[in-house]
């Protein structure tokens, strides 16, 4: 079967479960969806140094990112974070003693059956994923894959292309200059990756990369890819946001996409607020299906740590981003051109979040089956389909 003749048949059957719950205010909740406890699931966030913050966050499963980064500066004066074999290798063996430290908490998310497993033990699966593939660049010299393979044996289960600036992979958001027009696509090299990704069961996470880069992800895989975290560019026109067809592509793959945390991707309005990310939320379900929203955070399970300690004051908080907001800006990359007023959405920024979403998408009298969905069963479908 042809790519094309995939993509329309995964289309088909997500518009047919879409049919089957649509997005309606007026939805009425099946008594038994309105009983039973909500499946939890993030798409990204990081292992919290007091694990106490688990068990409050209410998280059943996360997506949990193990990277250890290397700073960059690059010629033009921007910084890029690389993600080096050696470094992401120590910090997913750390991560890894930590889970084993903590059995009572915390168990290794490797297939997409352990979080039926981790919400039966009173756990929570974290699925561990580095935030680009630079950690396995050497591997494409002789496709032999063996740090791929290393990663893979230490329980790495998602895997991100790029991280904002392209590699020998894939094109990345922020190489997307406003003035040239740059929209780089998968290499050569990165459809080999993708091809390594797919035989070893991995989830391809498509996040930071250029929105060619992830079309052409979606054609080159055989397994649904993700966007474990982002925003969509029809409400906020950033380099960093996503482009409709990128969503539709997604939802199309049978893949998943989540909006994140970080406020001043997420709306205009000088003062953001929840019903932003229920916007940014629904305006996904819309594009790519109710089977393609899900939420992520991209922050601590707390949340922004400075924002916090300022009490989630965002005219200071906003401050720490502004000289690298502005060096983009000098680049003239797609959204930069005015300084951002906010970092986090108060009500958000808080270690309740996943609840305080349940009762905004409630208030809003979105379906109980599409909260279902949203807040974690979009996750753990996936998850089931790729990790086997």
């Amino acid at each position: 079967m042809t790519n094309n003749a995939c993509n329309q048949t995964r289309r088909n059957m997500l518009k047919g479960l879409a049919a089957a719950s649509l997005l309606s205010p007026l939805g009425i909740s099946s008594a038994f969806a309105a009983t039973k406890k909500r499946l939890y699931i993030d798409g990204l966030s990081f292992l919290p140094d007091n694990l106490d913050d688990v068990r409050a966050s209410k998280l059943n499963a996360y997506i949990c990112d193990v990277s250890a980064i290397e700073t960059i500066e690059q010629a033009d004066g921007t910084t890029n974070y690389k993600r080096t074999f050696d470094a992401c290798m120590t910090s997913i063996k750390q991560a890894n003693n930590i889970v084993s430290a903590n059995p009572s908490i915390l168990m290794p998310g490797l297939t997409g059956q352990d979080i039926a497993l981790a919400v039966e033990q009173d756990r929570t699966a974290v699925y561990f994923q580095i935030q680009g593939a630079d950690c396995v660049e050497a591997d494409s010299d002789d496709n032999s894959w063996q740090h791929l393979s290393q990663f893979h044996q230490q329980g790495l289960r998602v895997l991100q292309l790029t991280h904002h600036y392209g590699n020998r992979f894939a094109g990345g958001a922020l190489d997307n200059d406003g003035l040239q027009g740059l929209d780089k696509p998968l290499t050569a090299d990165g459809h080999q990756l993708v091809a390594a990704l797919n035989q070893r069961n991995m989830l391809i996470d498509v996040s930071h990369s250029s929105p060619q880069t992830a079309l052409d992800t979606v054609k080159a895989s055989k397994s649904p890819i993700i966007q474990s975290h982002g925003a969509v560019r029809s409400i906020v026109n950033n380099a960093r946001c996503s482009p409709d067809e990128v969503i539709r592509a997604i939802g199309d793959s049978g893949g998943v996409f989540g909006v994140f945390m970080m406020s001043f991707w997420l709306t205009n309005n000088t003062v953001p607020t929840i019903e932003d990310f229920v916007k940014q939320l629904d305006r996904v379900a819309r594009i790519g299906g109710v089977d393609c929203a899900a939420i992520a955070n991209d922050y601590p399970l707390r949340g922004q740590e400075n924002l916090l300690a300022m009490g989630n004051n965002n005219a200071e908080g906003v401050k720490e981003y502004l000289p690298w907001w502005q060096s983009l800006a000098a680049k003239n990359v797609l959204g930069f051109e005015e300084d951002p007023t906010h970092v986090v959405i108060p009500e958000l920024n808080d270690i309740d979040r996943m609840s305080r979403l349940d009762d905004a998408l409630a208030k809003a009298r979105y379906k109980s089956t599409d909260r279902d969905r949203f807040l974690g069963g979009n996750w753990q479908r996936v998850l089931k389909h790729v990790l086997v």
